[in-house]
């Protein structure tokens, strides 16, 4: 019995042809996968392909994206190999730069604003990083790095990497941030002596640590909101 191909499908329910007569919006997930993953094997329709990675990560398209080009592969499904995982992963990282690159040219006036910024940068990663968000006099973002990266549990920041980074920046402001894997948005006691001692140091350096988030896939907490700084 002949395997039905997506040019077998009706005009409507193809996904390239769909999406040029109804916008990308009008798609399912299952359905934009497939036009990522462009053409499947003897067993698989791309469209079958993208289904079984959907239903290998619990149809969550967050936990998609936490996953690397090796992790993707490694779900052993037949048909989606390094190429397309690579072509997946690219497209993920895209959407996650235009959500970045309109939330930065944004000014900062409140918690909500950083925080934006840093669940679309951070929220992905399977791994605690440590980074900070410099500001210029008007509150927006120059400057945005990682600067340690530690293990599932922690990690550690270097005060003086941090300061030595707002004043190559010219900044006046920092926003130190980092993100908890695991969910959990309480802060530990080392993340708040940690903060106590780079806002004292930056104090003399006439740069003002105006907050510390934590976030996560589940929000964020924020220093500043909780009258924590």
């Amino acid at each position: 019995m002949r395997k039905f191909s997506i040019k077998d499908w009706s005009v409507d329910d193809q996904p390239r042809k769909k999406l040029m007569q109804k916008g990308s919006a009008a798609l399912s997930n299952a359905e934009l996968l497939t036009i990522l993953i462009n053409s499947g094997n003897a067993f698989l329709s791309a469209n079958d392909i993208a289904k079984h990675l959907l239903n290998a990560t619990e149809n969550n398209l967050h936990k998609l994206a936490t996953l690397s080009v090796k992790e993707m592969v490694n779900l052993k499904i037949k048909g989606l190999g390094e190429a397309k995982a690579i072509a997946i992963a690219a497209s993920l990282e895209l959407g996650i730069r235009r959500q970045l690159d309109s939330i930065q040219k944004k000014q900062v006036s409140s918690s909500k604003d950083v925080a934006s910024y840093l669940q679309a940068s951070m929220q992905y990663l399977q791994r605690e990083v440590f980074a900070i968000v410099l500001l210029n006099r008007a509150n927006r973002i120059i400057h945005f790095e990682i600067v340690s990266e530690g293990g599932i549990t922690g990690t550690v920041a270097d005060p003086r990497i941090i300061l030595k980074r707002a004043l190559e920046n010219n900044a006046t402001g920092i926003i130190l941030c980092h993100n908890h894997p695991s969910g959990n948005l309480k802060p530990s006691q080392a993340d708040e002596m940690l903060t106590r001692k780079i806002k004292n140091a930056a104090a003399f350096l006439d740069i003002l640590v105006t907050d510390h988030i934590i976030v996560s896939h589940e929000g964020y907490f924020s220093f500043a909101d909780e009258g924590m700084l």
